[in-house]
């Protein structure tokens, strides 16, 4: 039997309507974390494997990710339990001219079929929906080769009682939970993956560098700006939202 939360995910498109399906289609560019969300796939792509290879990108959803992935190079198989989402990322698919390198499977990234088919797995703020995040890992596990790796782009502590999160959870019935670097990183850990590493949220130094004042180099503010940044860029904290990357 499906969980409630599971129902809405795959409700979702339904519940939020035309303006909102018309949002999701024109993801990243019409939503108001449009530079954050462009930061955030530029430095995912840092992060993985050079193309060519196979990244299977979970919770899909309009497939924005999907396409970025699959323009930069790679192969590319988006994922979303919801089948009107995946109506719509092949909607999306079709505009954007990337046919011949991306494929959808409508499935609970909880589970997967996959064994050892691809490079990457990724989750872009999507994990934190989950009802069992371990499994959700697990699968990654499965459906990677030997020596590919699993990036996750989530919130951390805090998040599910954010407005935002709270306001999403009683209109629309999804899960909003933290999912922070030490929550992932202990179930990797239990699955398998061998190495792990923390990077900042590329909003939290968009937060740092550029939408705060900058204060004199030289002054102790300007002291205590500089180490700020350090602190965020080198040594992220386990507890709040970052980029996770595990190694198989």
């Amino acid at each position: 039997m499906c969980h409630l939360s599971k129902l809405a995910e795959q409700n979702y498109l339904a519940a939020i309507g035309e303006a909102g399906k018309d949002h999701v289609l024109a993801k990243p560019f019409e939503d108001p974390g449009c530079g954050s969300n462009l930061a955030s796939i530029g430095t995912i792509m840092t992060l993985l494997p050079e193309p060519p290879g196979r990244i299977l990108d979970m919770g899909c959803g309009g497939a924005w990710t999907s396409i970025f992935f699959a323009k930069r190079g790679y192969e590319v198989v988006g994922q979303d339990i919801s089948q009107d989402m995946i109506d719509l990322a092949r909607q999306n698919q079709a505009q954007q001219y990337v046919d011949e390198r991306l494929s959808f499977v409508c499935r609970d990234y909880e589970e997967t079929d996959a064994h050892e088919e691809f490079d990457a797995v990724v989750f872009f703020d999507c994990l934190h929906h989950a009802d069992d995040e371990r499994a959700a890992l697990a699968s990654a596990y499965r459906a990677l080769k030997p020596g590919g790796v699993v990036i996750t782009h989530e919130p951390g502590e805090g998040h599910s009682i954010a407005p935002g999160s709270i306001e999403a959870m009683e209109l629309y019935g999804v899960s909003e939970r933290d999912m922070p670097p030490h929550l992932i990183i202990g179930h990797g850990k239990d699955i398998g993956f061998k190495k792990s590493r923390i990077y900042p949220m590329q909003d939290a130094l968009l937060d740092i560098l550029y939408r705060q004042p900058i204060p004199p180099r030289y002054s102790k503010a300007g002291r205590w700006r500089a180490k700020w940044v350090l602190d965020a860029a080198f040594r992220p904290s386990d507890r709040f939202s970052a980029i996770v990357v595990m190694t198989k």
